[in-house]
């Protein structure tokens, strides 16, 4: 797991204010920055023994190339009628149904949302979330059984930096953004933890373990490294 603390401030980057946030990682050899697809922010990773201040003079020395990859992000998508979002990698519009009772069903590929429309995002969210939690759960007790091991606890969350984690107790946590994704990866990332429980590291065992668990991890991954990021721009 990640060791890391945040503060929050913001980088002037011409008429705007750009969120900028500091996260000290002791893992970092280096600082890095990122964008945060959610926020259109940015994300500054401190080592260990780089101060905040080291951190906010290399995002200055760094505006242009800021500048330009926020130009680039694409808009956020808000859940509200007739937006459009995936679902397990399938496009779906949001649709609501104001005389329906307050209930949300997929039909087609568009998602119904009855009830109030002040509640439609709150309440598509943790739809959304359940989905998650229903499909991840079933995977992964499956794959746990695959190889003998026990699942300490699922938690479903919305983490910004990563999608899922296996602590050294054999508790999982995934983000519940996975939902949205294809099913081939979000069926990598349940592999990939489950093979934690018995591999916690990444060596070449590991590896060749989460390959029996699910079908095309280079694939699953190449898909997470160009798109991943863009799934934090829904119910901004």
């Amino acid at each position: 797991m990640r060791n890391e603390s945040s503060e929050r401030q913001v980088l002037p980057l011409g008429d705007r204010l750009v969120p900028l946030v500091f996260q000290q990682n002791k893992r970092a050899r280096r600082i890095i920055i990122r964008l945060d697809h959610g926020t259109a922010g940015v994300v500054i990773v401190l080592p260990t023994r780089a101060s905040r201040d080291q951190g906010r003079r290399f995002a200055l020395m760094n505006k242009g190339w800021i500048r330009d990859r926020l130009a680039m992000l694409p808009p956020a998508v808000r859940f509200e009628h007739g937006a459009v979002i995936p679902f397990l990698g399938v496009d779906h519009r949001i649709r609501h149904r104001r005389q329906s009772r307050p209930a949300i069903w997929r039909e087609g590929q568009e998602i119904h949302v009855g009830g109030d429309p002040a509640l439609l995002s709150e309440r598509l969210t943790e739809w959304l979330k359940r989905e998650a939690r229903r499909e991840i759960e079933r995977r992964a007790r499956r794959k746990a059984a695959q190889i003998g091991r026990e699942i300490a606890g699922i938690t479903i969350r919305d983490p910004k930096s990563r999608w899922g984690s296996c602590s050294p107790t054999g508790a999982l946590s995934f983000s519940w953004r996975l939902i949205l994704a294809p099913r081939p990866v979000l069926d990598y990332v349940v592999a990939h933890e489950v093979a934690h429980l018995k591999e916690l590291n990444h060596g070449p065992r590991f590896w060749k373990l989460c390959g029996t668990l699910t079908r095309d991890v280079e694939g699953a991954r190449a898909w997470l490294h160009r798109h991943g990021p863009a799934l934090h721009r829904y119910g901004c």
